[in-house]
C-alpha cells in the first residue's frame, strides 16, 4: 500500500515538474543534424531545458545547463538514433535520440584521452543503469524550490542539489553520468589534497562523491573540451551571407 501511494505521489511530482514553462528559445543557428555529426562516443550533451525542474536546477546552480546525457553511439550517428543515454523523471534510466532535443540549446562536452577499451568500460557502466528508476527523494527535495524559489545562498545550493536518497536503483542525470566516468576513474572536478605540489612534489587528488556534481559541473570542469560543431567542421566567417538591416525580420 505504502509503495503505491509513494508510486501515485512520484508520478504526479514528475508530471508537475515535467511541464515545460512558455517563452523559452533556442538561440543556436546550428542544425541538430550537424550536432549529431560531431558527436563521438563518451561525449556529454548539456541541455538547456524548459520545464519546471529545469529552471530549479539552472537557479541552484547559477547554470544555463540543466540536463545532461551521455553519447553512447559511434561517431557520425544519425540524430534519428537511440544514441543518448539520459535519467528522465518520467522514464527513468532509457535512450533517446539526439532530435529529442532539437528544440534546445545544448553544449558538447567532450573527455579527452580516452582509449577504446576505456570507453567500452565507461559505456558498459552507464548502459547497465538503464531500467533504473529517477531519484524520487531528490525531486521531492527540489520541488521546494519550483514553487518557493527562496533566496538560497551560494554556498549551499550545490548541497540542496547532492540531497537524494542514494539508492543504487536510483539516479539523476548529472550524478549518473558522474558515477559512470568515475568507475574509470576519469577526473570531473576532483578535489586537491594538501595545497599545489611544490618542490617537484606530485599533487594528489581525491574524487567527490558522484551525488554531489551537476550538469554545470562538465563545463567547468577543465578535463572536458568544450567541442562547437560549427569549427569542428571548418568554420570560415567569410562564407556568411548577411542580409541588410532593413531587410532583417
Amino acid at each position: 500500500m505504502l509503495a503505491t501511494i509513494r508510486q501515485a505521489i512520484g508520478s504526479g511530482l514528475a508530471t508537475f515538474l515535467s511541464k515545460a514553462l512558455p517563452g523559452y528559445q533556442r538561440v543556436d543557428t546550428v542544425s541538430i543534424e550537424t550536432i549529431a555529426a560531431v558527436l563521438e562516443t563518451g561525449d556529454i550533451l548539456l541541455v538547456e531545458g524548459n520545464t519546471r525542474i529545469s529552471t530549479a536546477i539552472k537557479y541552484l546552480t547559477q547554470s544555463s545547463w540543466s540536463h545532461a546525457c551521455l553519447f553512447i553511439g559511434e561517431s557520425g550517428a544519425d540524430s534519428a538514433e537511440l544514441s543518448l543515454l539520459e535519467a528522465d523523471l518520467k522514464n527513468g534510466v532509457h535512450l533517446v535520440s539526439v532530435n529529442h532535443f532539437a528544440d534546445f540549446n545544448v553544449r558538447i562536452c567532450r573527455p579527452v584521452g580516452l582509449n577504446d577499451a576505456e570507453i567500452t568500460e565507461l559505456i558498459a557502466f552507464a548502459t547497465s543503469k538503464i531500467g533504473h528508476k529517477y531519484d524520487l527523494k531528490n525531486v521531492i527535495d527540489l520541488i521546494r524550490y519550483v514553487i518557493q524559489k527562496p533566496a538560497v545562498p551560494n554556498r549551499y545550493r550545490r548541497a540542496m542539489l547532492s540531497l537524494g536518497s542514494g539508492e543504487p536503483t536510483e539516479a539523476i542525470c548529472s550524478t549518473l553520468i558522474a558515477e559512470s566516468f568515475q568507475s574509470i576513474n576519469y577526473p570531473i572536478l576532483p578535489r586537491r589534497e594538501g595545497g599545489p605540489g611544490k618542490n617537484g612534489e606530485v599533487p594528489q587528488f581525491y574524487k567527490r562523491h558522484f551525488t554531489h556534481f551537476t550538469p554545470r559541473d562538465f563545463d567547468l570542469s577543465p578535463y572536458f573540451r568544450v567541442v562547437k560543431p560549427t569549427i569542428e567542421r571548418g568554420f570560415d566567417y567569410r562564407e556568411l551571407q548577411w542580409i541588410s538591416e532593413d531587410q532583417a525580420p
